[in-house]
C-alpha cells in the first residue's frame, strides 16, 4: 500500500489589517480548524489548501498579525516562534506567504524583510493594490521582486484578483522544494555589529542563523533559552555599548533606511497627495462629539433591529418547538418519560433555541463592524474615555468583542502589551452584556413591558450601557488599587474603510451560531434534564405526574422538590432584591450558563400547558405576568424585571468564562476573585435598584 504524502505546511503571515484573514479564507475555502497552540491560549487556525494536487497535500496555517519579529504580545510571540521553528508541533514551513498592504508599503516591508532574511521559501502577496491606486500610489511589483529577491504577486483579496497567481506560486515552491532566498540582511550595520553577529550565528541552529543572531542581539526581550547564547549576547551588548553603539536602535534605523529606499524606488506617488475618502470620513466618525453620537446611534439601531427583524423567525421557531412538543405528547403516554422529554428536553432547550435569530443578528452586526474597519475607530474614539480610567483603546476592542461573548473577548486581550492592563481588561470584560444574557433580557422585557418597542429598546440599551459604565468604573478602581500602573499611550493603526464581504460576515455569524446551538444541545440539555429531576422529585400528593396537573398541584410539587428546597434556602438572601424562591432556582441554574434561566423558568412554570395557538415563549411570558405574591401583588413588575436584569448584567454566571480566565491567568486566584467581586456588585446594584425604586413609589 502506498503511504500517503505528508502535509506540507504553508505559513500565512503579515501585519494586522493587511487582509490576511481574507486571503486565508480564500485559500482554505472557509473550511478552517480552530484550536490552540500547545501550552498557551493563542488561537491556532489552519485549513486544507484548496486546489492542491492530490500528490501534494498542503495545510495553510494562519499566524496572528504582527508588526515585527520582536514581539510585544503573546500573539506576536507565537508568530515569531513559528517562523523561527521553535514550536515542535509545527513542521518546518514548506513556503511562507507574507501579506503586505500596498497602501502602507514601507511599514509592511519592515516585517516582510525580516521574514525574507530567515531563508524560508517566501512569496509576497502585495494586497490592496486598489487602495494604493486610489490614493495615487503606483507600485512596480516586478522591480519590488528584484529588490527583495523573492516573488511578488499584486492582488486584491476582497475580489479574488491575484489569488490564482498566489496559489500557483505556492504549488511551484512546494513541488520544487525551493530553498528560499540567500540569508542576506536588509540592514547595513557598522563593522562592530557585523563582527558580533558573525560570532553569535554559529551558536544558533536552523534557517537564517544570521537573522536570528541579529534578533537575539537587538531584542531587549531575548527569546533564547540557551544559557550559552544568553551569556554570549550579554557580552556582545557590553562590547557594543563600550564602542558607543546602541544595540537596540541601530538595527531598526538601518532597516528603515533600506526599506525606505526600496519603497521610493518602486513607488510612484503624486506630487500633492489628495485626502482619501477614509480620511474625510474619519473627521466625522472619530470626532469627540459626533463620533460618540454615531457610536451610540449604531448601538441603538443594532438593538432596535434585534427586536424588530428577529420577531418573525422567532415566532416560527416557537411554532416548531410547540408542534414537536405536541406530537411527542401524543406519542408518549402521560408519565415521567413524557414529562422528561416534553418539559425537560423539548420545551427546556426550545426556550433557549428560539433566541437564535436575535443572537445571529448580534453577531452579524459585530462582524460588519469588524469587516468595515469601524471597530478600530471605536477603539480610537473610546481611548479618550479609557485613558481616564487608566487604560487605552486596545482594551476597548476585547471589551467590545465581549458583547458577543466574553470568552473571545478575554482571549483578545493577548494583544495588550502591559501585563497589568491585560489583567484589568480580563477582570472587567465579562461585565459587557454578552449574547447569553440576551435571552434573559428579551424574556423579562417581553413579560413586563409587552408591545412597547421604544421602551423595550431603551431598556435593552440601558442594560448594555450599565455594563460599560460599571466596567470602566471597576477598571479605574483596579488601576488605582490592586493593579497600579501608568496610563499607556494608544498606538494603533486605523485601517481604510472596506466594503464588507458577505461571505466573511455570514461565516462569522454561522460559526458563532453553531457554538450556541452546540451549547444548547450539550450543556443546556444536560442542565435541563438535571433541573427536571430536581423539580420533579421527591413526589408530593401523587406518585406519578398526571397528563394535565392543575396549577395548585404543580405549585405544591415544585415547592417540595429538591429545586424548590434550594430556591427557598437562598430566598432570604435574594428577597431584598425583589426575587422570590422560583427566581432563585433560575439564578442558581444560570451559574452553568446564563441563558439557562429561560429554560429553567419554562420548567418551573409548566409552560407546556399552553394552548395550541400560543407559542412557547409567549406562554412563558404570560405565565410570568400572572404570578402573584402571597399578598396578591404581581411578582413580575417592571421594577422587579429591571432589578433582575441588573443582577444578570453584573453577575459572573458562566462556568466557561471562569475556565478561560483560569487558563489565561494561569491561576485560580483571579477567576475566583472575579466571580466574588462581580457577585457582590450584582447583589448591591440590584438591591439599590429595587429598594430605591420602591422608595420613589415605583413598582
Amino acid at each position: 500500500m502506498t503511504k500517503p504524502a505528508p502535509n506540507a505546511y504553508i505559513v500565512l503571515t503579515g501585519n494586522p489589517n493587511s487582509g490576511k484573514t481574507t486571503i486565508f479564507n480564500a485559500l482554505t475555502g472557509l473550511r478552517a480548524r480552530v484550536g490552540n497552540y500547545a501550552g498557551v491560549t493563542v488561537e491556532r487556525k489552519e485549513g486544507k489548501f484548496q486546489g492542491s494536487p492530490d500528490d501534494l497535500p498542503m495545510i495553510v496555517l494562519d499566524l496572528p498579525g504582527t508588526y515585527s519579529l520582536s514581539p510585544q504580545s503573546l500573539d506576536e510571540q507565537i508568530a515569531r516562534d513559528v517562523l523561527l521553528q521553535r514550536l515542535p508541533e509545527i513542521p518546518t514551513p514548506a513556503a511562507v506567504v507574507v501579506v503586505v498592504d500596498a497602501s502602507n508599503l514601507e511599514r509592511n516591508l519592515y516585517f516582510a524583510t525580516q521574514v525574507i532574511e530567515l531563508g524560508h521559501p517566501t512569496v509576497i502577496a502585495l494586497n490592496m493594490v486598489d487602495v494604493a491606486e486610489t490614493i495615487g500610489h503606483e507600485i512596480d511589483a516586478q522591480k519590488l521582486a528584484e529588490l527583495l529577491r523573492t516573488p511578488v504577486v499584486p492582488m486584491v483579496a476582497s475580489t479574488g484578483e491575484g489569488l490564482k497567481e498566489v496559489q500557483q506560486k505556492i504549488i511551484q515552491m512546494v513541488r520544487s522544494g525551493a530553498l528560499g532566498s540567500p540569508a542576506e540582511s536588509f540592514c547595513k550595520l557598522p563593522v562592530a555589529f557585523e563582527i558580533e553577529i558573525a560570532s553569535l550565528a554559529p551558536l544558533i541552529s536552523g534557517n537564517g542563523a544570521r537573522a536570528q543572531a541579529l534578533l537575539e542581539l537587538s531584542d531587549a526581550k531575548s527569546p533564547t533559552t540557551s544559557p550559552e547564547i544568553r551569556a554570549a549576547v550579554s557580552s556582545a551588548r557590553q562590547r557594543l555599548e563600550a564602542a558607543g553603539l546602541d544595540w537596540r536602535s541601530a538595527p531598526i534605523e538601518a532597516r528603515y533606511e533600506r526599506i525606505g529606499a526600496i519603497q521610493r524606488a518602486v513607488t510612484t506617488e503624486p506630487d500633492s497627495p489628495e485626502e482619501t475618502a477614509s480620511d474625510k470620513l474619519d473627521r466625522i466618525v472619530t470626532h469627540k462629539f459626533w463620533g460618540m453620537a454615531i457610536f451610540v446611534g449604531i448601538m441603538a439601531v443594532m438593538f432596535l433591529t434585534i427586536f424588530s427583524l428577529a420577531q418573525l423567525p422567532m415566532d416560527l421557531l416557537n411554532s416548531v418547538v410547540r408542534s414537536v412538543g405536541d406530537a411527542v405528547s401524543r406519542i408518549i403516554p402521560p408519565g415521567d418519560l413524557q414529562s422528561l422529554i416534553v418539559k425537560g428536553v423539548i420545551y427546556g432547550v426550545g426556550a433557549v433555541v428560539v433566541f437564535l435569530p436575535q443572537i445571529c443578528l448580534l453577531f452579524m452586526f459585530i462582524g460588519l463592524l469588524e469587516d468595515t474597519g469601524y471597530m478600530a475607530r471605536a477603539a480610537f474614539l473610546m481611548d479618550r474615555l479609557m485613558s481616564k480610567v487608566g487604560l487605552h483603546g486596545k482594551s476597548f476592542i476585547p471589551m467590545l468583542s465581549s458583547f458577543a461573548c466574553a470568552i473571545p473577548g478575554i482571549m483578545a486581550t493577548r494583544t495588550i502589551e502591559t501585563p497589568k492592563d491585560r489583567l484589568v481588561t480580563i477582570l472587567v470584560a465579562p461585565l459587557m452584556s454578552c449574547s447569553a444574557r440576551l435571552p434573559v433580557y428579551v424574556l423579562l422585557i417581553g413579560a413586563c413591558m409587552p408591545g412597547r418597542i421604544f421602551l423595550e429598546t431603551v431598556t435593552m440599551l440601558s442594560m448594555y450601557l450599565l455594563g460599560v459604565v460599571v466596567a470602566l468604573g471597576m477598571a479605574w478602581l483596579f488601576k488605582k488599587t490592586l493593579l497600579k500602573g501608568e496610563t499607556p499611550m494608544l498606538v494603533m493603526e486605523l485601517p481604510p474603510y472596506k466594503r464588507p464581504l458577505a461571505t466573511v460576515v455570514l461565516r462569522h455569524m454561522w460559526d458563532r451560531a453553531k457554538l450556541f446551538l452546540r451549547r444548547a444541545g450539550t450543556v443546556i440539555l444536560g442542565i435541563n434534564i438535571l433541573l427536571w429531576f430536581l423539580a420533579s422529585y421527591p413526589r408530593h400528593g401523587t406518585s406519578a405526574p398526571t397528563a394535565k396537573p392543575d396549577t395548585a398541584q404543580a405549585g405544591e410539587q415544585l415547592r417540595g422538590s429538591f429545586a424548590g428546597m434550594t430556591g427557598r434556602l437562598i430566598e432570604p438572601v435574594i428577597a431584598p432584591l425583589g426575587f422570590d424562591w422560583k427566581m432563585g432556582i433560575g439564578i442558581v441554574s444560570s451559574f452553568a450558563a446564563r441563558e439557562v434561566f429561560t429554560s429553567t423558568m419554562s420548567v418551573v412554570y409548566n409552560v407546556s400547558e399552553g394552548t395550541d395557538e400560543e407559542t412557547n415563549t409567549k406562554v412563558l411570558q404570560q405565565e410570568m405576568r400572572q404570578q402573584k405574591r402571597p399578598d396578591g401583588k404581581p411578582v413580575y413588575t417592571r421594577l422587579t424585571a429591571i432589578s433582575l436584569m441588573v443582577f444578570y448584567v453584573l453577575a459572573l454566571q458562566c462556568v466557561s468564562t471562569v475556565a478561560v480566565v483560569r487558563r489565561e491567568t494561569n491561576s485560580w486566584k483571579w477567576p475566583l476573585f472575579q466571580w466574588l467581586y462581580m457577585g457582590a456588585l450584582a447583589w448591591i446594584f440590584a438591591f439599590v435598584t429595587y429598594q430605591g425604586g420602591r422608595l420613589f413609589g415605583l413598582e
